[in-house]
């Protein structure tokens, strides 16, 4: 009686796999790309240090402009490619070290929270304000925001509001504040 409930929960399980991967071939048919750029990052396809054997005229490789939200996606990523490696260096410094050096890491770690925190709060703000999409980057300079262009283009008004938020989450003084207009 057990072996045949086995089998039956087996069987069950198999068919629901299959019917699973059936459901997902078929609406995955209908969305096949006919380009290979939508489907890869553009840049990695054709860089200035690809080799090119043979150039055929009559092939349109030319591919359209980024998107604002193409380009706050890809600082946001290469932020926190960044950060995370910071992070996984710190962590397998804090593994191999010392009491000392230990704690010298730790700090460090935090200062790369606070940091990310900083950033994210600022962003949802500036994005709470009105605007469309906002990348905020602290370093030890300073911090530079770059905010989607509004219709009307950043008017003085704007960099006033952003830079007040910026004053308040981040104690920075006005000197070290870069707002950048991404269009």
């Amino acid at each position: 009686m057990k072996k045949w409930k086995k089998n039956l929960v087996a069987g069950a399980v198999l068919v629901t796999v299959c019917a699973g991967i059936y459901v997902n071939w078929i609406y995955t048919e209908d969305q096949a790309t006919t380009d290979l750029t939508d489907t890869l990052n553009a840049d990695k396809i054709l860089s200035p240090d690809t080799l090119v054997i043979n150039e055929d005229p009559s092939l349109d490789l030319t591919v359209s402009d980024t998107t604002t939200s193409d380009y706050f996606a890809a600082v946001r990523l290469s932020r926190q490619q960044a950060r995370d490696s910071a992070v996984g260096l710190l962590q397998e410094a804090m593994a191999y070290s010392e009491d000392a050096e230990s704690a010298q890491s730790n700090a460090k770690l935090e200062q790369i929270v606070q940091t990310a925190l900083c950033e994210a709060q600022i962003e949802s703000l500036v994005v709470a304000k009105g605007y469309t999409d906002c990348v905020a980057y602290i370093s030890e300079g300073g911090i530079s925001v770059a905010v989607a262009s509004p219709e009307s283009g950043l008017q003085e008004a704007d960099v006033a509001v952003i830079a007040d938020i910026v004053m308040t989450q981040a104690e920075f003084e006005m000197d070290n504040i870069r707002v950048v207009e991404v269009q």
